[in-house]
């Protein structure tokens, strides 16, 4: 007796089946396009490289991703990571790099 098994998409970890993917539009035809490759330009700047998911339309293109902006900051900021560290040192090391701060 065989038994039916899932077919894995390459995901290697729980609820990634479940993730969001961003939808690229194909220009001429107006299908869903594949993201076949990411080219990172800047820190901020990204070349999609994509294909038309049409098997008639075919058309492969290039779309730019750019940063836009902030809309809750990140908690992550250096401020925080350095409250965060500063605040799990012991009392001497804390007086230790307060005394390496005066000298530099």
């Amino acid at each position: 007796m065989s038994r039916n098994r899932l077919k894995s998409r390459g995901y290697h970890f729980p609820g990634a089946n479940k993730m969001r993917v961003p939808t690229v539009i194909c220009p001429e035809c107006g299908a869903n396009s594949v993201i076949k490759k990411t080219a990172r330009k800047h820190r901020k700047i990204s070349d999609l490289y994509c294909a038309c998911s049409d098997f008639e339309c075919g058309h492969t293109f290039v779309m730019n991703m750019t940063f836009s902006h902030t809309i809750s900051p990140s908690a992550k900021s250096q401020g925080s990571l350095l409250r965060g560290l500063v605040d799990s040192l012991k009392s001497d090391d804390k007086q230790m790099l307060l005394s390496l701060l005066q000298q530099a």
